[in-house]
């Protein structure tokens, strides 16, 4: 939902000059799909063991007695994600500017709350004056 939800502000962002990237750590068949089912127009890149995330500090372990709920729900991490950890990306929105400085930050390591698209557009808005 909040991929598609993302899609509703690209047209917005092209129109200020920015791009919209997701980065997921699932394997490219995963996101792919993903693409194909929500008709969404922008790339999904893979994060392979949230590597990058970790190194921005948006990584989290999924503690091991909520990992069987997971798989209850037909979630398997691990298989979706092709790595065996029980990692996952906080739901963040980065702005980074054409030089690579981030400008603006939207996270919050409470996994159900998420960052609004709007807020995301008002901030590119913001950089380009």
């Amino acid at each position: 939902m909040e991929l598609y939800a993302l899609q509703e502000i690209v047209t917005p962002l092209r129109a200020l000059g920015a791009s919209l990237v997701a980065v997921s750590p699932q394997l490219p068949e995963h996101s792919l799909s993903i693409i194909q089912k929500n008709q969404l127009s922008f790339d999904i890149l893979r994060d392979a063991g949230n590597a990058y995330t970790a190194e921005l500090g948006l990584r989290f372990a999924l503690p091991a007695p909520l990992q069987p709920i997971y798989r209850s729900f037909g979630i398997d991490l691990p298989a979706c994600n092709g790595d065996p950890a029980w990692t996952l990306p906080m739901p963040a929105r980065l702005v980074i500017d054409r030089e690579g400085i981030v400008r603006a930050v939207d996270a919050d390591p409470d996994y159900t709350v998420r960052p609004e698209p709007e807020k995301t557009l008002e901030d590119v808005k913001k950089l380009s004056g």
